[in-house]
């Protein structure tokens, strides 16, 4: 009976020891498989911190929050639950005629002429496009250098309000609250212009 305890209990204290040491190994293992990138199965799937900027086959990429968009990119979409729940935004080379989150800059010869109230996730859209000599554009967007406002709809860029857009030029009376473009100063105004805002007369400078 004695001998078959002492081997029972020998037997347990082996099975302890190389229990405890295949443990030891196995978080060796796991320690080296991280370090070297090696991980997988269980250890691959625990849940990382997403990257600041995942590359996306079109030129664009998926970033997270106070991620620098780079000059001449656009913000075109969002995922509220992207970047470990802080929302993900995708960044993607600006082109003539793409929606755009409210968010997003607008690179320099680029105006906005559409909106849409729900749109990039519900946070609000808006059409970017090159400008252009006779362009009806948005309350907000930017006048590029050369261009005036002629005309006014309040009730356009749904109910925002739109802009009639020109190439400056001698002759044409420009809706107030804009700056005149370089070369032209401002001659006679007449109350009846501009959907009844008024309008200046540009002049050579």
């Amino acid at each position: 009976m004695n001998i078959n305890y002492r081997h029972l209990l020998g037997r347990s204290l082996l099975a302890a020891v190389s229990s405890r040491l295949a443990a030891m190994v196995g978080v060796v293992a796991l320690l080296v498989a991280v370090l070297t990138g090696t991980a997988t199965g269980a250890a691959s799937a625990a849940p990382l911190a997403a990257p600041a900027a995942t590359p996306h086959a079109s030129g664009g990429f998926w970033a997270c929050p106070g991620t620098p968009i780079p000059p001449g990119y656009v913000v075109t979409l969002h995922e509220p639950n992207g970047c470990n729940g802080a929302g993900a935004w995708f960044d993607q080379p600006v082109r003539d005629g793409i929606w755009t989150c409210a968010t997003s800059p607008i690179p320099p010869g680029y105006v906005l002429t559409l909106h849409n109230a729900v749109g990039c996730s519900g946070i609000d859209s808006w059409f970017m496009q090159l400008a252009r000599d006779g362009q009806w554009t948005c309350a907000g967007s930017p006048i590029p250098p050369g261009y005036v406002d002629t005309g006014h709809i309040s009730s356009g860029c749904g109910n925002i309000g739109s802009w009639y857009m020109q190439l400056a030029r001698v002759g044409l009376y420009m809706c107030p609250y804009q700056p005149i473009p370089a070369g032209y100063r401002a001659g006679t105004f007449s109350a009846s212009f501009c959907s009844g805002l008024g309008g200046w007369y540009l002049l050579k400078a």
